[in-house]
């Protein structure tokens, strides 16, 4: 594993995120998790974990990752982002004393094996890339247990530590949050790049990937970016990416009204002229959940919450109308309802 640190005067500066904390002795950094002892940056919340569920793969969410699935998902403490609008802000904005026993790999893997309909882990609910090395020993054991791994991140970290997480990875939802440099400097207090970045890497190394954009009123909700945004996707990632659509509600320390349908309706009717699978979440059921091929505009998945219709598939999850294929992801146990 990467050392992810280098010695700055006398501080220690990470080198996990772009925000390169130097960070003095018996202090963290942005995220709250990562101390320097004296002589390396140590991971507080190593083994220490907020809670984990048995939850839809769909929730994470992954709409094209083994539909119709569970996932055990866990989540920490902590995050190297600042977001006045974060839903999970109790465990991501607050770093408690930690005298809580601790949870290994070797629990973790027991749980998911034994789980209904498990495909296997999902590091969630809080900034999994800021427990860096917990999350990277639990995947590589759940890999080597023929388990698929998960991580649901807002996409701020170094190319180097990237490829590492990579390579214990295997399926990715990353939160793009507006596709304006203004909105990550004044909302996140991170940037935009870095976060492009990471998507064009996993992108390009193959792994499953889909987007999320949480849709704000007067911040990131203008026809003008989600254009140039879905261009971008198509453009640089694909046009195949999953592209998921999130009604905002007021949050944190954000109050402003929540997405009209009206407003995620326009935005996702722009989005879906560059991109195959355009989603709209927090929404009720409806045409903005289903899935339809591309090519022939077949319907082959319902959803209505989470529960998920899976139809006009055949066993390699190619849509049986024309051929297309819809879902790398799939086996045919999937093709029930749940």
């Amino acid at each position: 594993m990467t050392q992810l640190f280098k010695e700055n005067k006398n501080k220690l500066e990470c080198l996990l995120c772009p925000h390169y904390c130097k960070i003095m002795k018996d202090h963290a950094g942005i995220c709250g998790v990562r101390r320097n002892t004296g002589q390396i940056i140590e991971l507080i919340t190593y083994g220490v974990i907020s809670g984990y569920s048995l939850d839809p793969v769909e929730k994470k969410p992954l709409y094209h990752f083994f539909p119709g699935y569970n996932i055990l998902s866990l989540g920490s403490y902590g995050c190297n982002m600042r977001c006045d609008f974060c839903h999970n802000f109790s465990i991501s904005q607050n770093v408690p004393g930690f005298s809580k026993s601790k949870i290994t790999a070797d629990n973790l893997l027991a749980e998911a094996q034994s789980a209904e309909k498990n495909i296997g882990i999902a590091f969630t609910y809080n900034e999994p890339i800021v427990g860096f090395e917990f999350m990277m020993d639990v995947a590589e054991s759940a890999r080597n247990a023929l388990l698929h791994t998960v991580m649901v991140s807002n996409g701020y970290v170094n190319s180097e530590p990237l490829n590492e997480i990579i390579q214990v990875i295997d399926a990715f939802n990353i939160d793009l949050k507006a596709f304006n440099s203004n909105f990550y400097r004044k909302l996140t207090g991170a940037r935009l790049e870095p976060v492009l970045e990471t998507l064009k890497q996993i992108a390009a190394s193959g792994k499953h990937l889909e987007i999320t954009t949480l849709i704000i009123p007067g911040q990131n909700d203008s026809e003008k970016e989600m254009t140039l945004q879905s261009e971008w996707i198509a453009g640089e990632l694909g046009r195949e990416i999953p592209f998921h659509l999130s009604r905002y509600f007021p949050m944190f320390r954000r109050d402003d009204p929540a997405t009209s349908t009206e407003t995620l309706t326009r935005l996702f009717e722009i989005a879906s002229e560059k991109l195959d699978y355009v989603y709209m979440g927090n929404t009720h059921s409806g045409p903005g959940q289903n899935t339809n091929c591309p090519e022939c505009g077949k319907t082959v998945t319902i959803r209505s919450g989470y529960k998920t219709t899976l139809l006009n598939l055949d066993n390699s999850g190619r849509c049986t109308e024309c051929g297309t294929l819809i879902y790398k992801n799939f086996t045919l146990s999937s093709q029930s309802e749940s």
